[in-house]
């Protein structure tokens, strides 16, 4: 499968600054760039910048970014999911993984994680892809947010489905061990049939 990417790019405000939302973006790109040092849910920022430009470089792999005054305050990734993921058992390349998402604490409340999802689907190759992700609270941030599980899930809920992500019932166990846990699935216009057939019996394994 040739994996086609169109570049998009908008702008908004937020905090009373210009921020720039763009992807798919290149590594070349992301070289240029610092990373804020409130992005620490995964790694160390200069850690997590390294992470993102070595996924830009993977054929399938996208990574949307919002940046301002060339500092990356937040990101998007999409790549296949991990191999020791029930999902890596889905034999073709027409599936991807909303793999990390994460804005600065500086600049949360403005939509900005929503807006680089929403981004994301206006390319229309999108439509070629099953596109999940996988929603653990315990990788959610509860003490910064001071949100119960369940708001918190909420939250979630709305902000993947401003990219047409929905709840998807499985029976993967780790999103079975807490009932807020959940998989959230957006199924491509141009996905067939058989592929989707597929997909759903991967959700519930025996």
């Amino acid at each position: 499968m040739k994996h086609t990417k169109l570049y998009q790019c908008e702008s908004v405000e937020a905090n009373g600054i210009n921020i720039t939302l763009e992807g798919p973006v290149s590594s070349q790109k992301l070289t240029s760039l610092t990373m804020n040092m409130e992005l620490t849910a995964f790694r160390p920022p200069k850690e997590q910048l390294d992470a993102l430009i070595e996924i830009s470089t993977l054929p399938e792999a996208r990574v949307y970014i919002a940046t301002a005054d060339q500092e990356v305050i937040g990101y998007v990734t999409y790549l296949h999911p991990d191999p020791i993921e029930r999902w890596s058992k889905y034999p073709y390349d027409n599936i991807l993984e909303l793999g990390a998402i994460e804005i600065a604490t500086a600049y949360r409340g403005n939509k900005l994680a929503s807006r680089l999802i929403e981004l994301s689907m206006k390319d229309e190759n999108m439509e070629n892809y099953i596109i999940l992700s996988t929603e653990y609270y315990w990788h959610w941030d509860l003490n910064y947010s001071q949100l119960s599980v369940w708001d918190y899930r909420k939250i979630m809920e709305k902000m993947m489905m401003s990219g047409d992500l929905y709840p998807a019932p499985t029976n993967e166990p780790e999103i079975m061990a807490h009932p807020a846990n959940c998989l959230m699935v957006r199924i491509g216009k141009h996905v067939d049939k058989k592929d989707k057939e597929l997909f759903d019996r991967l959700r519930f394994l025996s």
